[in-house]
């Protein structure tokens, strides 16, 4: 039981980081430093949002508009630091 929290764990890790990354992209694309007709910088952008966008879309629906501010990322990024604490303090005890 230990290995699969272990493994939660990691894998909500590294989904915050690719959230990180996928909100930096974009916000480099909107100041244009990074150009879109690239082709390796549209892979990267095109393979962030394939991971990112299912979970955010819900969030940016339940969200009312605040213009270009789009804060769904830090909601999300919330939210999954708080299931995963919330794993651990009921699942982390049992197991010592």
């Amino acid at each position: 039981m230990k290995s699969i929290l272990v493994l939660v764990d990691s894998v909500v890790y590294i989904y915050i980081w690719i959230l990180i990354i996928n909100a930096v992209l974009s916000w480099l694309i909107a100041f244009n430093v990074l150009n879109t007709s690239n082709r390796l910088v549209y892979s990267l952008l095109d393979i962030s949002y394939k991971m990112t966008d299912p979970l955010l879309r819900p969030i940016r629906n339940f969200l009312p508009n605040l213009g270009s501010i789009d804060i769904s990322p830090v909601v999300l990024i919330l939210l999954l630091m708080f299931v995963r604490n919330l794993i651990f303090e009921f699942f982390a005890p049992a197991m010592f």
